[in-house]
């Protein structure tokens, strides 16, 4: 999906888009280089706020479902006392795992702006089920708006620079 003029369904202009995802990018960097997971981070903003800024931490907590959009969710739900997240916006470095989108739908986020895909994630030898959120989104029955492709060749060269990395692990 491709964003036109200053605003996508609601969603927060490409500039913005654009700054919300280089922190998700930077934090993702960040997780991996001090070895707590994959190339993977996600950032939450409400009317222009951020909420909560994670990476993937799986390796270093040892537990499967550490991921950057479930962290961001539990640190965005912390900072507002609910775990309802209507108006907000969730930017992942890559497409969300079938399990981060059941957490984002269940969170009642309402719009996903993400860089690379899923399948991007399995080419990296991550045991992804390739399923897309826009299959997802068909199949559930979903209200969410998906933006694609944000930054993708930067999300790309944090998957490079990953693949570079000495001690990298998939999982």
């Amino acid at each position: 999906m491709s964003s036109t003029g200053n605003h996508y369904n609601g969603m927060a202009s490409i500039d913005k888009a654009r700054g919300y995802m280089r922190l998700a990018i930077d934090s993702a960097r960040k997780g991996f280089r001090r070895g707590q997971g994959g190339p993977f981070g996600a950032c939450i903003v409400k009317d222009g706020r951020v909420l909560a800024v994670a990476h993937n931490s799986v390796l270093r907590d040892k537990a499967a479902t550490r991921h950057a959009e479930i962290r961001a969710i539990e640190e965005a739900s912390r900072r507002l006392k609910t775990h309802e997240l209507d108006g907000c916006e969730l930017f992942s470095t890559t497409e969300p795992c079938v399990m981060c989108f059941a957490a984002i739908n269940w969170a009642r986020i309402p719009r996903v702006t993400f860089g690379t895909t899923v399948s991007d994630a399995k080419k990296l030898g991550f045991n992804e089920l390739t399923i897309s959120n826009s299959a997802l989104k068909r199949l559930g029955k979903s209200a969410i708006r998906l933006r694609a492709g944000v930054l993708r060749d930067e999300c790309r060269g944090l998957f490079e620079e990953w693949r570079r990395f000495p001690g990298r692990q998939t999982y």
